[in-house]
């Protein structure tokens, strides 16, 4: 996969993350769903502290964007 289509599909992922709004979700819902968010939140911090360890073991920084 080139680098630009990891990028790409990074910015899908923000994306959908984005659109998750669990206070939206009844209690039964969240009740229901918490395993699988619960074990989906672990796996995706999990792979963002590798991500940013690789580019910080390359000796760059992960710096937040400016806003304009």
């Amino acid at each position: 996969m080139s680098t630009n289509e990891t990028i790409a599909r990074l910015a899908a992922a923000v994306s959908a993350l984005g659109d998750v709004n669990v206070s939206a979700w009844s209690e039964d819902a969240l009740q229901d769903q918490l395993g699988e968010l619960s074990a989906a939140l672990c796996a995706l911090d999990a792979l963002l502290s590798r991500v940013a360890d690789e580019v910080r073991a390359r000796g760059l920084r992960i710096e937040e964007p400016v806003s304009a």
